[in-house]
């Protein structure tokens, strides 16, 4: 009942509400007063006709021929009277069939359903409130990050401006806050002061007005915002983002990191204190062809291959894993031991063709310039004649003319990186370069984390999800001591060590091949000990860094966390 007084009182504070109740009462006291003067015109033509009924009657009579109902027992002998009867019927078929419920539908009882929606839908968040994440924009990299903060049971909250988005949102079950993006209250109301991190992924205007507003809020929380422009970076930073990042800048760079062609040195994408993960491509070196046991890195350089990418699918890395043309190796090492490794290997892979990149927008510009630096030839293939900045590095047509790829040089290159922002076409460029070329290598951009399937279905070896990018690197941002995410579903964790793990060595655990993870380091007393001698026992008062894709994770944490002691 309380509920109910209090979503009554809501609606009625509406103006629009009571607008609208306003509208239905005229039309009621109109219908009200045709009733009356037809059950009056009804009495004076029934005593014309020598009928004499009551009043009673006379209403009677009217509501049953304007409803429609006509029971025939109260009826008129002259055609006067019938007239009048018609006259009353299609009165009765406009207003009590037709307009009636429509007024009410429109005017009363939809706004009533659309006022108890509303009623669902929170304008605040309570006053003990705190360490959340504060999302703004309902998009796609945004998905992805609130499907990881519910992943790992992080408390967050996505703030709308529209209550008709909050509802579609509610209905799939993400917490929603609705308020205007740039009045102070709204942020004071998602308490912004306990706030662990503001994440606004607008559009670059909205952003700054979304990061200007809560930073004079709040001077302590971090504030993550996405910039389309580069020119808007400093204008974000100056409005009290922590954090702007430009995800085409970051797509393109991780494209081109996958690269077989240009060095096999090792590229880093992530850290835990010391700890390093790199990637490094093998093609063209001498450990291709070999096992893992065969090649030896972890007794020559100490550095651990912790998995392999084939074609798109990380492998946890066993000794008897085979390291294939086309194999990238995931590294877990000190910056000193993936120095060795580079030193090492930094001879070999190197290619005189030209990489063909299509789509010379700024994913593709960004992967033209991580290429150069790793000193591979590109060549860019843009359509639109206003993106060519020089005629050496791009190729002006279109990427589905089989003349403008040649010329790019599509039958000799190692690879080409598919860049567009339409995932259909890329489907459609994935599968005519592998008809063209089925031993290349092509690296494909994904908009959507649902193309990515399709996407190695047409024959990518690489498909790099900017929705999952986005998320894991806004995730990371965070900073979290206990997850971190490398890389698509590959996670760097820490825990305590668990009792079952005291004092006995990694290579009695046998923890990979049970799981799929490697302890890659453990941390005493503020110290990490990077890849330790499989051989020797982990000591019981530490913290052990494993990593592994999400599946083997969750393995690992039910097995040897989650799990009671025997």
């Amino acid at each position: 009942m309380k509920n109910y007084a209090s979503l009554v009182l809501s609606y009625m504070d509406r103006r629009d509400s009571r607008r609208n109740i306003l509208i239905l009462i005229r039309f009621l006291l109109v219908l009200t007063g045709l009733i009356t003067i037809y059950s009056i015109l009804f009495h004076v033509l029934m005593e014309r006709e020598g009928q004499e009924h009551t009043w009673l009657t006379g209403l009677y009579w009217t509501l049953t021929v304007m409803s429609t109902l006509g029971f025939g027992d109260i009826t008129f002998h002259t055609d006067t009277g019938r007239i009048f009867s018609m006259l009353v019927l299609m009165t009765g078929m406009v207003f009590m069939l037709t307009l009636l419920p429509f007024t009410f539908i429109q005017f009363f009882y939809a706004p009533w359903m659309a006022a108890q929606s509303a009623a669902r839908i929170r304008r605040s968040l309570p006053p003990d409130t705190e360490g959340h994440v504060i999302v703004v924009n309902d998009g796609e990299v945004t998905r992805a990050l609130m499907r990881k903060l519910q992943q790992f049971r992080y408390p967050y909250v996505l703030l709308v401006a529209n209550m008709q988005d909050a509802l579609d949102v509610y209905d799939e079950g993400i917490p929603a806050v609705v308020g205007e993006l740039d009045n102070p209250q709204t942020y004071r109301n998602v308490q912004i002061e306990k706030a662990a991190l503001l994440v606004t992924a607008a559009s670059d205007v909205v952003n700054v007005s979304v990061a200007s507003t809560a930073r004079g809020l709040s001077e302590t929380v971090r504030i993550l915002a996405t910039a389309q422009d580069e020119d808007s970076v400093d204008i974000l930073e100056l409005s009290g983002c922590n954090h702007v990042l430009r995800f085409g800048d970051m797509m393109g760079r991780a494209m081109a990191r996958r690269l077989v062609a240009g060095d096999a040195m090792t590229h880093v994408v992530g850290s835990f204190g010391d700890l390093i993960i790199a990637e490094a491509t093998a093609a063209n070196t001498p450990l291709v062809g070999k096992t893992l046991s065969e090649n030896r890195l972890r007794e020559i350089l100490s550095v651990n291959v912790v998995g392999l990418w084939q074609r798109g699918d990380f492998k946890p890395a066993t000794p008897e894993s085979l390291i294939e043309e086309h194999s990238v190796l995931v590294l877990a090492g000190s910056r000193s031991q993936l120095d060795e490794y580079d030193q090492l290997l930094c001879i070999y892979n190197i290619s005189g063709n030209p990489v063909v990149i299509i789509g010379g927008g700024r994913v593709g510009r960004a992967a033209g310039e991580a290429m150069k630096q790793r000193s591979v030839e590109y060549r860019i293939v843009e359509k639109l004649a206003e993106r060519i900045r020089d005629d050496e590095h791009y190729v002006h047509g279109s990427a589905a003319d089989i003349d403008v790829l040649k010329k790019a040089g599509i039958m000799e290159s190692p690879a080409v990186v598919i860049t567009t922002h339409e995932d259909d076409l890329n489907v459609y460029l994935t599968i005519y370069c592998r008809r063209l070329r089925p031993d290349i290598q092509i690296i494909t951009r994904a908009n959507t984390e649902r193309i990515v399937g399709a996407l190695h279905r047409a024959g990518a070896d690489f498909v790099m999800s900017y929705a999952s990018m986005g998320a894991n690197t806004m995730f990371n941002l965070l900073k979290r001591s206990d997850v971190l995410m490398v890389t698509e579903g590959l996670d760097l964790f820490k825990v305590r060590i668990p009792p079952a793990l005291v004092g006995k060595s990694i290579a009695q655990l046998g923890v990979r091949k049970e799981t799929g993870c490697t302890i890659v380091a453990y941390q005493e007393n503020g110290e990490m000990h990077i890849n330790p001698d499989p051989s020797v026992p982990l000591p019981g008062d530490c913290e052990i860094i494993v990593i592994g894709s999400v599946e083997a994770e969750d393995v690992f944490l039910n097995r040897f966390v989650r799990s009671k002691p025997a």
